[in-house]
């Protein structure tokens, strides 16, 4: 009997180094997590018990179980490195075959899929709309497109603005407006805008003080009246709107003539002005030539617009149009939110990371190369995006290192090593009772 109890616990130690040398092994591989060798003794019962006299018949390997405490997450300076700083897994897909990691060392293939290492499997995630809109609950391969980011026209234009109340009155009957003449108007506002091809124009605004509380408002692109006529000419003058304010200096109207007019003249009240038939195109030899983009409205938004006693100004304005853009460099957030930044100073959204969390994670099955698979005895995965509920958030730039502690590996390497020997000197001694017991024979 004292045979097969030595010979299991050479087994058991046997083991033990067999776990401690993999941990030693993989002390430098990212993502990885140690195992540990957890034994069980034996005993032999019949059915109706073995009593209290009964001695053990050794020990046998229970279950090499995964330690999935969190490792050191470290920066490497590629965006494409991710670490999870707390629980979750990276879901990859082969093929429909979905694999879980906590290896975030991750490139971007020849059709801009976003793969693990060794490009055998596509990191998932959600996508986006139109309009850059997370699509959450549908799990997709993630994709970096690299194509060029389409223009898009302005429609809104808005900025703060203070017009001085102690700005001299302009009496238009003997200085009309003229865009050449700087003393025909009080100040001046440019804005840059864009067509549905991309194409940058310049609005300019041209803020007239006609009498006490009273502003003119005249606008015009690239020098030009919105419909592309030429505002210097008495047969198309430019329109303007009329700002009035209060006592206090606050805005109370904006009436816009509504062009072409109407008998009687019709006439908007909005804190918006309107810029209508608007016709891109440029002056070529003083004649206007339309570019062949579209513009539609652009509403320019003057609520908030004062008249107080300090010097005319305007805030940066901020307008929704950009020409086309190329993708310059990626950004990914806390969240998982995979940003695109473009030449044209537009960020966009192109998809977002979701990870997966286990109900028991020493139930998963390893597979190599980081990886583990879904069993019975881990459940099913949940989905979600980093940094929801108890799911941890996405290091950017970095990489999270084996939770491997190579001191307490080397003093288990020491402490198998003793019980090998330990377990090998019983079969020592049982061999040299054999031959006692044979040689009084």
């Amino acid at each position: 009997m004292s045979f097969n109890i030595g010979l299991s616990g050479l087994y058991a130690a046997n083991k033990q180094l067999d776990v401690t040398g993999n941990n030693i092994a993989n002390v430098a591989t990212t993502g990885f997590k140690s195992s540990r060798a957890e034994f069980e003794d034996v005993y032999s019962a019949t059915k109706l018990g073995s009593g209290s006299k009964t001695i053990g018949n050794g020990v046998r390997l229970a279950n090499v179980s995964q330690q999935f405490t969190q490792g050191d997450v470290n920066n490497t300076g590629n965006v494409l490195d991710m670490g999870i700083n707390g629980s979750g897994f990276f879901v990859l897909s082969e093929n429909g075959s979905m694999s879980y990691t906590r290896a975030g060392t991750f490139k971007v293939d020849k059709d801009g899929y976003v793969t693990n290492s060794d490009g055998s499997a596509r990191l998932q995630g959600y996508g986006v709309d139109a309009n850059g809109k997370i699509l959450n609950g549908v799990l997709t391969d993630l994709r970096i497109d690299t194509s060029n980011l389409a223009p898009k026209n302005t429609s809104t234009v808005s900025s703060t603005i203070n017009l001085n109340s102690t700005a001299p009155i302009i009496d238009q009957t003997i200085n009309p407006f003229d865009p050449s003449k700087e003393a025909s108007f009080t100040k001046q506002f440019s804005t840059p805008i864009y067509d549905t091809q991309g194409n940058k124009h310049i609005m300019d605004q041209y803020m007239v003080k006609t009498a006490d509380n009273t502003w003119k408002t005249y606008t015009l692109i690239e020098g030009r009246n919105p419909d592309g006529s030429d505002p210097t000419n008495p047969l198309t003058p430019p329109v303007a709107s009329t700002m009035n304010f209060d006592s206090s200096g606050n805005l109370t109207s904006v009436t816009t003539p509504v062009v072409p007019a109407t008998v009687p003249p019709s006439v908007t009240t909005s804190p918006d002005l309107k810029v209508t038939g608007w016709i891109p195109g440029n002056v070529t030899n003083g004649v206007w030539t339309a570019n062949g983009a579209a513009s539609g409205v652009v509403t320019v938004s003057m609520d908030k617009t004062t008249q107080y006693n300090a010097d005319t100004a305007r805030s940066i304005p901020s307008q929704n149009g950009y020409a086309t853009g190329q993708i310059t460099n990626l950004t990914i957030d806390a969240s998982g939110v995979m940003l695109a930044n473009f030449s044209n100073s537009q960020t966009k959204p192109i998809g977002q990371i979701s990870l997966a969390s286990f109900t028991n994670e020493q139930g998963l099955q390893p597979v190599g190369g980081t990886s583990w698979k879904e069993t019975y005895s881990s459940g099913i995965p949940g989905y979600d995006a980093p940094n929801t509920g108890t799911l941890g958030e996405i290091h950017s730039n970095s990489l999270e290192e084996s939770n491997v502690n190579l001191t307490n590996e080397l003093v288990d390497l020491i402490k198998a090593q003793s019980n090998y020997q330990a377990n090998a000197k019983t079969i020592s001694t049982q061999s040299t009772i054999m031959q006692t017991i044979i040689q009084m024979t």
